[in-house]
């Protein structure tokens, strides 16, 4: 069965792209390189024995994207296309609604029109906005998120939500909380293109050498170390869960709409600290940091209930904050051979 993939070579997506070719999946890939790079193609193919098929170009170029169609017999998509950094959603509103939700719309109206089912959406815990309660459960009321990012997700959601109820489509809607680690083979992980967005990246380059210090956004959060909270769950991990939500879908033998929803997650809370203090112990390395003001957008706490996963999906995150955080250092490692 041949599955696109977008978004294919960047951090979760090329994750799942071998969770996918080593269950048998047949794996095209669209991404425009705008935040990955091609020689995780190559390393997908050293992973797995497969080059995947690969198409480098923007989802927002309709005809193209229509060529891939034209050219394979796809089945279902998991959408992973999409700019994510939180910060910089807020200083280009414009740039990520056109991005997230144009290259969102271009694929279902593939889908639409050749009769395709089975879609799965990239969302994030961000659609939660600050939850009131924790943990978060797949019945937690959405608020307006706190950045433009969580605002494409959460209207990509909508969308999604939509188009199965209006052509009895089959989509799943999975809500991450924070992906870290890399691949075992430390082949393939988080690859930030400039200065780093997210947490652990910053804290292996900042171990590295490659930034002079780790700036902590904010003590003052009413929250044990005063530092925020999240949810820390190793990628492949996750990767093995979109696995999972897609045969879901597929052996779904019903003519109606399926929309599944599911969070994905450890269960578990870990504050910026903690984090910072178990890469240190896993790597037996040091990180300097500093505190700095909240950032806008950001939210003091997030951890997710994960039972509806465990139950309907048969899967549950099995992969400790220590362990995930040493495969972050070999990725590093890796790439420090391969620059050298």
């Amino acid at each position: 069965m041949a599955i696109l993939v977008t978004g294919g070579l960047g951090y979760i997506g090329s994750h799942t792209v071998v969770e996918l070719i080593n269950n048998g999946f047949e794996v095209i890939i669209v991404d425009d390189l705008s935040n990955s790079e091609k020689f995780i193609l190559y390393n997908i193919e050293e992973i797995t024995g497969k080059r995947p098929i690969f198409y480098p170009f923007d989802l927002r170029r309709k005809e193209l994207l229509t060529q891939v169609f034209d050219a394979h017999q796809i089945e279902g998509c998991i959408n992973f296309a999409a700019s994510k950094a939180v910060g910089e959603s807020q200083l280009k509103p414009v740039d990520y609604y056109e991005n997230n939700l144009f290259s969102l719309i271009n694929i279902l109206q593939e889908f639409k029109e050749r009769g395709i089912s089975n879609f799965i959406f990239s969302s994030s815990c961000t659609v939660y906005g600050q939850a009131e309660t924790m943990p978060i459960d797949e019945n937690t009321p959405l608020k307006m998120p706190e950045s433009v990012y969580g605002k494409t997700k959460q209207m990509g959601e909508e969308i999604l939500i939509d188009f199965a109820k209006a052509y009895h489509r089959k989509i799943s809607l999975l809500r991450y909380f924070n992906p870290i680690g890399a691949h075992s083979s430390a082949l393939i992980g988080e690859l930030p293109i400039g200065v780093p967005n997210n947490l652990v990246p910053y804290v292996m380059q900042t171990a590295a050498g490659i930034r002079e210090k780790l700036s902590i956004w904010g003590d003052d959060y009413p929250t044990e170390d005063g530092t925020a909270v999240r949810d820390y769950i190793y990628v492949v991990d996750l990767a093995k869960a979109h696995v999972k939500a897609l045969q879901k879908l597929i052996n779904d033998n019903s003519d109606e709409a399926l929309i599944d929803i599911f969070n994905l997650g450890t269960g578990n809370g870990s504050s910026v600290l903690e984090v910072v203090k178990a890469f240190e112990i896993a790597n037996k390395v040091e990180v300097p940091y500093q505190i700095c003001e909240r950032r806008e957008g950001d939210i003091t706490v997030a951890y997710a209930n994960v039972d509806k996963a465990e139950k309907e999906l048969n899967w549950k995150s099995e992969t400790s904050l220590e362990e995930a955080l040493r495969t972050v250092w070999q990725w590093q490692k890796y790439l420090e051979s391969k620059n050298s």
